[in-house]
């Protein structure tokens, strides 16, 4: 027994030195990549959008650098059924779902992993029964005489082997598996926004092509009445058959508008069933008007420098060149020498009361050395497709961060020429609206047939359709903002707190 506490002790002992011992990590030590050199994301500096003043979505926004996001951004819009729809896609989602699954398997992996740096230690215990024969050597006065026994034999046993890190290898995989790792979350994240704002923009949508097909029916309805006018009329010999022509061209015109939005329509509440966990059969949740919404009027603009740190796709894409840079030392570090302690400590005896009893312990201490001499140039060539690995995430970085760039460059321009749209829309509609008036007036006055007014209504509704979509862009484009800028999910501690 005492042979066995002093190996122990020695075990330990050179274990430990081992451990301190300072070993280089081979490979590049990743850093992370600068910040885009650039001032801003277009040629022109945007300040305020243009405003349509009492027209629902029509205020003017102004644009604020360096304005923090709320992680719950889409509480700006003051509407409780899109907070609703949005908290529930958040808790039923299976996508979200899935990537948070994701995560803990990454998260497992890098501790799973962890166990490298420890020895490795087994413990055993076989038990035999044993018989075993020999025959005596004959002599002239002895025959031979078979000499035979049984026995049994106990061993209990523990085993210690340990690869301490000399070249780096272990601690460059973990390297590449943190990275990883970061990677996934990033991804989470990524997940969690686009979850919210295609959420957000699919509402909006909705509820814009619920009043184009509301719109679209009373513009049919306006048309079939001046269709049945108009052939009483050719009856009569008041209207000519090309007048009449003209009038049924244009209802099969506006009735081919109805199936396409009716699709779309249902396909948008197809959309937010199954954003929100449920089957389209079920409904999602209650509708929202964009009478209701509120058009922020303070919006961020995140400097440039700040935006590599805000996108998640960009975290993750350097995640992704970080694991890359580990991969070379992993790659290079297996062309080196890997070294091996092993240690053994236990004891035989012929019964089960003598084990571990004085006499029957035995110990062992050993190290191996191996080392790659030959192997047809496979190793060599895996850390070249190491470095061609780096440098394909190292141009999937740069292409990440500029189609980021390009993405809030065409939100802000989104902004900025549908608030315009928005005006030039509700110019019109207040145009066709005083159109429509003066054409009643003349009509009750006996100056105006009915034809004049329905023509006068007909062009107001198709005016109003037009504001509706041009509504609908604005509320939506400042959704796909907050999306292209990040979603403020440092705001948001569960997105935040990363899990080791």
């Amino acid at each position: 027994m005492n042979s066995i506490f002093k190996w122990r002790a020695l075990h330990a002992t050179v274990t430990l030195s081992l451990l301190f011992v300072v070993g280089c990590a081979v490979g590049p030590n990743f850093k992370n990549p600068a910040a885009p050199n650039v001032n801003g994301y277009s040629p022109m500096s945007l300040q305020v959008t243009a405003s349509t003043p009492n027209v629902t979505g029509g205020a003017a926004q102004h644009f604020v650098d360096g304005l923090n996001i709320p992680a719950e951004w889409w509480t700006l819009f003051h509407s409780a059924p899109l907070n609703a729809l949005i908290e529930l896609s958040l808790i039923n989602n299976p996508d979200l779902k899935a990537a948070q699954a994701a995560l803990r398997v990454a998260n497992e992996n890098v501790q799973a992993q962890r166990g490298i740096y420890f020895p490795s230690i087994t413990a055993g215990f076989s038990a035999n029964r044993q018989k075993q024969s020999n025959l005596l050597a004959p002599t002239p006065n002895y025959p031979v005489v078979p000499n035979e026994f049984q026995y049994n034999l106990f061993t209990p046993q523990v085993s210690v082997s340990y690869s301490p890190d000399v070249f780096g290898l272990n601690r460059r995989t973990m390297e590449s598996l943190r990275a990883q790792k970061n990677g996934v979350r990033f991804q989470l994240i990524a997940t969690y926004i686009t979850l919210s704002a295609n959420v957000a923009v699919a509402a909006i949508q909705e509820e814009s092509l619920q009043e184009q097909v509301e719109t679209t029916r009373r513009l049919i309805a306006i048309n079939s009445k001046m269709v049945r006018i108009l052939r009483y009329q050719f009856t009569k010999g008041y209207a000519g058959r090309l007048d009449l022509a003209a009038q049924e061209s244009q209802l099969a015109q506006v009735a081919a508008t109805l199936p396409p939005l009716r699709k779309q329509l249902a396909q948008q509440q197809d959309l937010l069933a199954v954003l929100a966990g449920k089957f389209p059969s079920q409904e999602a949740a209650g509708r929202l008007e964009l009478s209701t919404l509120q058009l922020p009027e303070e919006l961020p603009v995140s400097l440039p420098s700040r935006l590599v740190e805000q996108r998640p796709d960009i975290r993750q894409a350097q995640e992704n060149l970080h694991a890359a840079s580990a991969q070379i030392g992993v790659a290079i570090a297996n062309r080196l020498p890997n070294i091996t302690l092993t240690s053994d400590a236990g004891s035989t005896a012929l019964s089960i009361d003598r084990v571990f009893s004085s006499g029957t312990g035995f110990w062992g201490l050993g190290a191996a050395v191996m080392a790659p001499i030959f192997e047809g140039g496979q190793r060599l060539h895996i850390e070249r497709a190491a470095k061609a690995a780096y440098v394909q995430a190292a141009e999937q970085y740069r292409s990440t961060v500029l189609a980021a760039f390009q993405n809030v460059a065409d939100t802000l321009n989104a902004l900025e020429q549908d608030a315009k749209a928005l005006k030039a829309a509700a110019n019109a509609v207040s145009a066709a609206k005083v159109t429509l008036d003066l054409t009643r007036r003349q009509t009750q006055a006996g100056y105006a047939g009915e034809l004049a007014l329905l023509g006068a209504e007909q062009s107001y509704q198709q005016a109003r359709i037009n504001l509706i979509q041009a509504q609908a862009n604005r509320f939506s484009d400042t959704a796909a903002l907050f999306e292209a800028l990040g979603g403020g999910w440092w705001n948001r501690p569960d997105l935040t707190k990363d899990k080791q």
